[in-house]
């Protein structure tokens, strides 16, 4: 009998760091109680660093390990270090806001971290089985840190909301891979894409997308499954709302991207049809339903589904272009949606966290450095140039119009993007004007965190002056395009 090779456990290395970290921080959280808190916090953001420079001495380099199920490569590590960015981003917001609010508990970062875990496992999955397990990872940490105020219904409520409709998204999801690994007999990528890729695909096939895109889009809130969305955003912990904002969505668009242009990339004619009409539904529910919100979190909620309509217009193009489109315009949307939610851990009175819109009104004068951050996230969100919102719809729309000369139908559907946006703008442009135009209403206080202040600086200042300096991430994005779409 011939004996198993061990795997190559270098190309998974982050991962593993993260692991053992992971279970590291929660034995000595267990230990010392709640009290260590703010230290896990800061130990877990750097076991992320170095999570981080793990991925980053990685390189681009293709490696497969794990009997072909994991991939390391430039496109993972593209979005890993999104991921981990935006990991690190809601530990710091969340360490002081925690403490502030009395729930000063050794978890959260540890949560996170596990989550981290899961997100990075997804993005490298290159097997159906080995993206289930990441996702699951995931979705368990993100179950109980929605629930992480378990005294509080609003966050109970969400939790709850998230974890049904989460486990009705996984069967879904389930069901699509079944339906594929019974026509392909394999699951692995590799595999599916030589086996599904030729000839005529069988109706089963078709159903076996449908239910597989089904799954990921409830993970990206898109239309129509973004219903948990808005409810849990606004019942869950601020700073747990800016992770599900920021790192999940990352991770799960990084996810669709691979899914459909690694082994469903020969059907790019079936599952388009798929991609377009969620795209179209996200951006005019994102830009409609956002109008009339009163909660700032619920228009943050509407604001995202909108933003993954935008992303899917570069993934329906179905070219290496839109897949370097969506990889840019996350990035971004990243900076963005970080700066905003840390103001809003800002919005305070008498220690009291306030979330309505209305709370805004005269802020220019009372917080005028505050006012101007939020202005300029706004700005980049509404897609006014020469912010760097503008240049992340950009890519995706010009990707889309140079598909459409082969997809006539992607002409459409860059059109309703750019109604859309014209149409979002307005509650984008409401907020500025209740900040600068309003009579002041109760001022903030004025105690805010070193470490909310810095995130909030960096993202203003990445967010303004991206057009000065857009090369690094225009060729990063680029290479890892180029490494998922070969050919």
């Amino acid at each position: 009998m011939t004996p198993v090779p061990f795997p190559d456990l270098l190309p998974a290395l982050p991962e593993i760091l993260l692991a053992v970290g992971g279970m590291a921080l929660l034995m000595f959280g267990v230990f010392t109680g709640d009290r260590s808190s703010r230290p896990i916090a800061w130990l877990a953001v750097l076991l992320m660093l170095v999570a981080g420079a793990l991925v980053a001495f990685g390189g681009g380099a293709e490696r497969v390990t794990f009997f072909g199920a994991f991939v390391s490569d430039a496109f993972s590590s593209f979005a890993k270090m999104l991921i981990l960015l935006g990991s690190i981003i809601a530990v710091l917001l969340g360490a002081d806001q925690n403490e502030r609010d009395g729930q000063a508990r050794f978890e959260y970062p540890v949560l996170i971290v596990f989550a981290t875990l899961g997100m990075m496992m997804m993005v490298s999955a290159s097997d159906l089985i080995a993206l289930y397990l990441g996702l699951e990872l995931q979705s368990l940490a993100l179950y109980v840190l929605a629930a992480f105020r378990r005294e509080t219904v609003r966050s109970t409520e969400a939790g709850l909301k998230y974890f049904v409709l989460g486990a009705l998204s996984s069967c879904m999801l389930l069901y699509g891979a079944s339906l594929l690994y019974g026509f392909a007999g394999t699951t692995d990528f590799a595999g599916l894409a030589t086996t599904l890729g030729t000839g005529e695909p069988a109706i089963g096939v078709v159903f076996g997308i449908v239910f597989l895109a089904a799954g990921l889009a409830f993970k990206v809130s898109a239309v129509p499954f973004h219903m948990w969305t808005p409810d849990v955003y606004e019942g869950a912990p601020t700073p747990v709302t800016a992770f599900f904002a920021i790192a999940p969505k990352v991770a799960a668009v990084a996810l669709l991207l691979r899914v459909m242009m690694e082994p469903l990339g020969g059907l790019v004619d079936q599952w388009r049809q798929i991609i377009i009409f969620i795209s179209i539904g996200s951006m005019v529910l994102g830009a409609f339903a956002a109008i009339n919100q009163t909660n700032i979190k619920r228009l943050m909620a509407y604001s995202s589904i909108g933003h993954v309509g935008y992303a899917m217009v570069g993934l329906a193009a179905g070219t290496a272009a839109g897949v370097r489109g969506v990889l840019i315009y996350m990035a971004i949307y990243l900076f963005m949606t970080a700066g905003t939610f840390a103001i809003i851990l800002c919005m305070r009175q008498k220690d009291r966290m306030v979330e309505g819109i209305a709370d805004l009104a005269g802020l220019s004068r009372t917080r005028p450095m505050l006012a101007l951050a939020l202005a300029i996230f706004m700005f980049s969100m509404a897609g006014i140039p020469p912010l760097s919102g503008f240049f992340g719809k950009l890519y995706v729309f010009l990707a889309a119009i140079e598909a459409a000369r082969d997809y006539p139908a992607l002409y459409t559907l860059a059109i309703v993007g750019v109604l859309s946006s014209v149409v979002g703008a307005f509650y984008y442009l409401r907020i500025v004007k209740i900040m600068y135009f309003d009579e002041p209403a109760e001022g903030f206080d004025r105690s805010v965190a070193g470490e909310v202040k810095a995130i909030i600086g960096v993202s203003a200042v990445v967010t303004m002056f991206f057009f000065l300096f857009p090369a690094p991430l225009l060729s990063a994005a680029a290479t890892a395009a180029a490494a998922l779409v070969k050919g």
